[in-house]
């Protein structure tokens, strides 16, 4: 009936959902039973409605970002009832496009965004968002609809509680509570686990170090994704349950979909998925960033028990990640594939994440800016893996999350030149599709600008999508870091509706 798996299971119901579902199974066998009809007279279906905002011509990047903002909040009040939609206290701001709902990781990187334009009201109000999150869900959810809650996404809440309390905004004792309650969540099955075994999200390697990977709770198709996922699961081969929980895992990892899990080889297609065999190095990085501002807080809160503790759930996480995800001899992290005792040989921009999260030592950073440089750093920004595919999180596009981690990765390591390269060179990208089209888009193909009609990224299962949420943010915050850059000059051309 949809063109989009995820358009269904975001209708409304306009009544209870039990009495609908008993209408179905009494008609559903009937003759002549119309079931496009039957939906129609049962849900709303969420079409964005047009809003009054269109992108002005003439108008700077900056400007263009700090009007949408309002364009991309919503407020709790306006959730339609017995929805799909989970229920949070303060207004946030989605992505935009197929995105109308809150999600985890992208939020950090809106929030830089909002930052930059003194929107600081929402940074306070995303961050309350995600805290009672933790508290109704034990974790953050990868998005806030029901069908998300069996996974989550790359855990980035210390960082969203440091960008708060830096703002003032927040005091960041008062999320100590759920950034433990995150910490658990993640580190659950962990106790007593056998060396060579995995449990959940926890993998205890041949030497006894802990280490986590993507899971998810479920093994079905993923309801936003059905045919899709039904599709590639024929297509394996392969036990249908156990593609669907690697496909699963792949979307709480925020890479979905890259070469990254998939079986290393010649063409390797989706349906070789093999995400929860894979300690990532990126997850692992985000995990000893959470553990570390936990041991900080707790030593503000005057708890040193606590604060020991984590101290040396850190230190050991460092030396595990040290050990089995870096390679010295390529001076990269590369991810582990616990089940075949061995790294992954692919380089990924996931490599600077361990930047990002302040876990490297000098050689390390030094050694990563190099390869870095060689290896990854494109025309119009950080590449996000060397591989070209069909799957979006591979070359040609990139991302902006990438971006600003590398960025700020290098950055606080001294390789303020590297640093500067993939801003100065991300920024023009982004100016080049605005000054053409009149907009931000979710991902960029990172090439030369001048030689391209649209710059706009392709790849994966949904259409390119407009808005965009953590490319404002970033972009934003980039512009803010850079004010001598020429983007800032950069007006757009065409005016096109944007929607809410």
């Amino acid at each position: 009936m949809f063109p989009d798996s995820k358009t269904f299971v975001d209708c409304a119901p306009r009544g209870e959902p039990a009495a609908i579902l008993a209408a179905y199974r009494a008609q559903c066998g009937a003759p002549g039973f119309d079931l496009r009809a039957f939906v129609a007279a049962h849900f709303d279906e969420e079409h964005p409605e047009p809003s009054d905002y269109v992108s002005v011509p003439g108008q700077s990047i900056a400007a263009h970002i700090d009007d949408l903002w309002p364009v991309l909040t919503r407020h709790p009040h306006a959730h339609p009832a017995h929805g799909s939609l989970l229920q949070v206290p303060h207004p946030y701001v989605v992505p935009g496009g197929r995105f109308g709902e809150l999600y985890y990781w992208d939020s950090y990187f809106t929030m830089l965004g909002l930052a930059a334009s003194g929107r600081h009201d929402l940074v306070g109000d995303m961050v309350r968002n995600f805290a009672h999150l933790i508290d109704e869900h034990g974790h953050v959810p990868n998005g806030t609809r029901t069908y998300y809650l069996s996974r989550s996404q790359p855990p980035l809440f210390a960082c969203m509680v440091e960008l708060a309390a830096r703002l003032g905004v927040t005091d960041p004792l008062e999320q100590l509570p759920q950034l433990r309650l995150e910490h658990a969540w993640w580190m659950r099955g962990g106790e007593g686990l056998a060396p060579g075994h995995a449990q959940a999200r926890v993998v205890r390697l041949p030497d006894g170090a802990l280490l986590n990977r993507h899971w998810d709770a479920r093994d079905t198709p993923r309801e936003e994704a059905w045919a899709e996922d039904v599709a590639t699961a024929q297509a394996s081969g392969r036990e249908p349950a156990e593609v669907y929980r690697h496909l699963r895992a792949a979307a709480e990892s925020g890479w979905d979909f890259s070469t990254r899990w998939l079986d290393e080889g010649e063409a390797p297609t989706l349906a070789s998925i093999r995400t929860t065999d894979i300690v990532p190095v990126d997850l692992n990085a985000f995990l000893f960033k959470l553990e570390t501002t936990i041991a900080a807080l707790s030593t503000q809160a005057g708890d040193s028990e606590s604060a020991r503790a984590f101290t040396q759930q850190a230190q050991r996480r460092r030396d595990a990640v040290t050990r089995w995800l870096w390679n010295g001899e390529q001076g990269a992290f590369f991810d582990h594939d616990w089940r075949q005792g061995r790294q992954r040989q692919g380089l990924t921009a996931a490599c600077v994440a361990p930047l990002f999260a302040d876990l490297v030592d000098g050689p390390q950073a030094d050694a990563l800016a190099q390869t870095v440089r060689q290896r990854l750093l494109a025309p119009g920004g950080l590449s996000t893996t060397e591989c070209f595919s069909d799957q979006q999180w591979d070359q040609p596009n990139g991302w902006a999350a990438l971006q600003w981690m590398a960025i700020d990765g290098f950055a606080h390591h001294g390789h303020l030149g590297l640093a500067g390269s993939i801003g100065k060179r991300w920024l023009a990208t982004v100016a080049a599709v605005y000054e053409r089209e009149g907009k931000l888009v979710e991902k960029y193909a990172l090439r030369q600008q001048e030689h391209q009609r649209s710059a706009g990224g392709g790849g994966g299962e949904y259409p390119l999508q407009d808005g965009f949420g953590w490319t404002n943010g970033v972009t934003r915050a980039l512009l803010a870091a850079h004010p001598q850059h020429t983007a800032h000059g950069c007006v757009a051309h065409a005016a096109e509706p944007l929607h809410r």
